[in-house]
């Protein structure tokens, strides 16, 4: 048997360094109490397949977050590397004091079971209607059914199959960004069984 490299550890005090994360530009509003807003968040994540559910966590003191308290609704608009800068900004400044859609060049979309526009420029828009509200300490987290999904019709192949790897997407890690790398494997690729070659007659 190969040698195994010693690897030594080091001890941190509990934090968030669950990495690399997806990325999100969470849109909320539109209706006519609020209007159109963007939050970016990183707190976020699949919680359910059937129904589909997703988490977002929001600091109870953001803007955004009476918004979605209030409506019960979001879109989850997952941006491309195109969208890392404005993705950054969108979460730098406050929509109480910038209409962000407008100072960021991003449009909005209508949506098509949800008040809040999506994101037209993410090649991801999933749209959610709050089931749960959870005040977990900083944090309230929002669990939500997913109740629509919008891809960019120019990722999908031929079959129509969405191409995951062609969309360019994010991920964020101790505060910094990153680009997704190649397709490395499928699920259950690591207990697949090889074609066996033919033997030629």
């Amino acid at each position: 048997m190969a040698r195994k490299e010693r690897i030594e550890k080091q001890s941190w005090k509990p934090g968030n360094v669950l990495s690399p994360l997806p990325v999100v530009l969470v849109s909320c509003g539109g209706t006519e109490q609020w209007q159109p807003n963007i939050i970016t968040i990183a707190w976020t994540g699949s919680v359910c397949s059937d129904p589909p559910m997703l988490s977002i966590s929001v600091r109870p003191e953001r803007y955004s977050y009476e918004i979605i308290e209030t409506t019960r609704e979001f879109v989850v608009n997952v941006p491309s590397v195109q969208q890392a800068k404005t993705t950054d900004w969108c979460g730098m400044v406050s929509g109480s004091k910038v209409d962000k859609f407008a100072e960021s060049g991003l449009t909005p979309a209508p949506a098509l079971k949800v008040q809040c526009p999506i994101i037209l420029e993410c090649p991801i828009n999933i749209e959610c209607r709050v089931w749960q509200a959870l005040l977990l300490g900083t944090h309230t987290m929002f669990l939500a059914e997913v109740v629509a999904v919008q891809v960019t019709s120019a990722l999908l192949d031929a079959r129509g199959k969405f191409r995951l790897d062609k969309a360019g997407l994010l991920a964020y890690g101790l505060g910094q960004y990153f680009a997704l790398g190649p397709v490395i494997g499928r699920f259950g690729f690591s207990v697949r069984k090889r074609k066996s070659k033919k033997r030629s007659a």
